[in-house]
């Protein structure tokens, strides 16, 4: 008997329904099933920072999909502070170091601050990217009193917070100072300042500026003496414990989050359960993206990877593709993978409306699936025009300058991807736009990596040798057939590997006039960096 389909049987199915099950055995209402991302605003938002967002909106619509209301949680932590001044940014903003971000200028001059800038390039990506939300700034949250219960709560059980803390991580601090940053009510800084005291009477804390290490710098404290009140935002929680004030204040059944934070989550799931009495969220960890050179994608270190410059060359849809298709597992991730993930959305695509099919039903109703969260289960009605990526840039490479979207589309009408007199869609003139951006900004197309054994590399040698002469599309499609039978290979094998090299999938428009098209010169290169990248 085969193992029955869960909704659209994705991995975010199968984890509603695990979260649903749980929800149910903890007793607890269903009326509202709360998600929650955390959202950063202290340096540019990379690649990862939306993933956590499209993880857990696709978790909210899978919950939708079995019958509960849900929504996500886009909790800004904008009363962060400024710990490193990001790679790319004036060094003047270091002597905001230590300050909250939310009072930092913004140093490009069009938000209200350095936080809110930060913060509104992520919700912009989202909003592209069609994942809905409700959005909650940390700095109007504490202001509002919406932790004030659970600050409360943590300072009297300070000790205990500093006991988890300690046990968990061996981290000792906590068992010293409140866990707890007050903004200094003289210098304005949150991390310099060391809690000492809690008076609930009052609800103040009372606190002394000393300075802190951030980042392996020591911040000189002012020295100030003062007093923060927790119920008007004058401070707010340390990693250890904030999450768990969120959690409960505002009734989360379900938190992905990233492997470099898996420390914090366990100690916030202690302090969640046995402080605030609330039991902690549903969890799904996940690892993060690399560069090419292993190194972690970081706001802070040079080598972020913002969505934006995956919009420039690529559609949301592609981007989300990037971020659902696979939860566990590090993956390595730079701009020129983004022609991959706009191939690889055509095959969904052909897969969803029928154009393709798989014998295995329930991998074909996993990709299937997958489309359709691709989409945030608004699927268009019918199939767009595929036109493999690196035929567009191709083309574009060849284009004449400020003339390059005509060029394109009437070529594509003669390699019959438009019909004779068929005017190009809305998305087809999206998808021609990416390509040429991908021409103006970068001087090589990147081919589709293939494997070839010792008769492909020693016909593909011999065809670079032809293309050096021959001008004549026939005789170079000829001479193609002829090479592949020479090396013993099967002719339409070796034409799906001369596509799969030159424009990323197994077919194509006719080869010898698509060659003379692109340009011999331009094949050629591609050929022979693919005969190099076999050694």
């Amino acid at each position: 008997m085969s193992e029955e389909i869960i909704g659209r049987g994705t991995w975010y199915d199968k984890m509603a329904v695990e979260v649903i099950e749980r929800e149910k055995k903890l007793g607890r209402s269903l009326d509202m099933i709360r998600t929650e991302m955390g959202l950063g605003a202290s340096g540019f938002p990379h690649i990862g920072s939306l993933g956590d967002a499209a993880r857990s909106y696709a978790v909210t619509l899978a919950l939708r999909e079995q019958g509960y209301r849900s929504e996500l949680i886009a909790f800004c932590d904008d009363k962060d502070g400024l710990r490193r001044v990001p790679a790319g940014l004036p060094k003047s903003l270091e002597k905001y170091l230590g300050f909250p971000v939310t009072s930092i200028p913004d140093p490009f001059g069009c938000h209200e601050s350095y936080g809110k800038h930060m913060s509104s390039l992520l919700l912009e990506a989202l909003d592209k990217c069609g994942i809905e939300y409700r959005y909650i700034s940390a700095k109007d949250a504490y202001e509002k009193g919406m932790l004030s219960n659970e600050i409360r709560a943590l300072l009297l059980n300070a000790k205990k917070v500093g006991e988890i803390v300690k046990e968990e991580v061996g981290q000792e601090r906590y068992t010293e100072v409140l866990p707890y940053f007050p903004i200094c009510g003289n210098c304005g800084r949150i991390y310099t300042t060391k809690a000492l005291e809690y008076l609930p009477n009052e609800n103040k804390v009372l606190y002394v500026c000393e300075g802190m290490e951030i980042k392996g710098r020591w911040i000189e404290g002012c020295g100030f003496k003062g007093e923060a009140d927790v119920t008007r935002g004058e401070g707010k929680l340390s990693w250890k414990g904030e999450f768990a004030a969120r959690w409960k204040a505002l009734d989360i059944r379900f938190e992905a989050y990233g492997k470099d934070i898996a420390d914090s989550v366990r100690v916030n799931d202690r302090i969640c359960r046995e402080i605030l009495g609330f039991e902690p969220p549903s969890h799904a960890k996940y690892e993060m993206f690399l560069d090419k050179s292993g190194k972690k994608i970081s706001k802070s270190t040079g080598n972020v990877f913002t969505p934006q410059v995956w919009f420039r060359y690529g559609s949301p849809q592609s981007l989300l593709l990037l971020m659902l298709k696979r939860f566990v597992g590090t993956r390595t991730l730079d701009v020129t993978d983004i022609p991959l993930y706009m191939n690889e959305m055509d095959q969904l695509e052909d897969l969803y409306f029928g154009r393709k099919t798989l014998s295995d039903k329930k991998e074909l109703a996993k990709l299937r699936g997958l489309y359709e969260y691709c989409w945030t289960l608004k699927p268009p009605e019918k199939p767009s025009i595929h036109v493999p990526y690196n035929l567009l840039t191709f083309l574009a490479k060849i284009a004449p300058k400020e003339k390059e979207m005509d060029f394109i589309i009437e070529k594509l009408r003669d390699y019959g991807y438009l019909q004779k007199n068929q005017q190009a869609d809305e998305d087809l003139k999206k998808r021609v736009g990416y390509a040429i951006n991908w021409v103006r900004d970068f001087a090589e197309i990147r081919e589709t990596a293939v494997s070839l054994n010792e008769n492909e590399r020693k016909a593909i040698s011999e065809l670079i040798e032809v293309l050096k002469t021959e001008n004549e599309p026939e005789k170079i499609q000829n001479a193609i057939f002829n090479t592949a039978k020479k090396h013993n290979l099967p002719p339409s094998n070796f034409f799906k590997t001369l596509y799969n090299i030159l424009i990323g999938v197994p077919q194509g428009p006719r080869l010898g006039p698509y060659i003379i098209a692109m340009g011999k010169q331009n094949v050629i290169d591609a050929l022979e960096r693919t005969l190099k990248s076999q050694n």
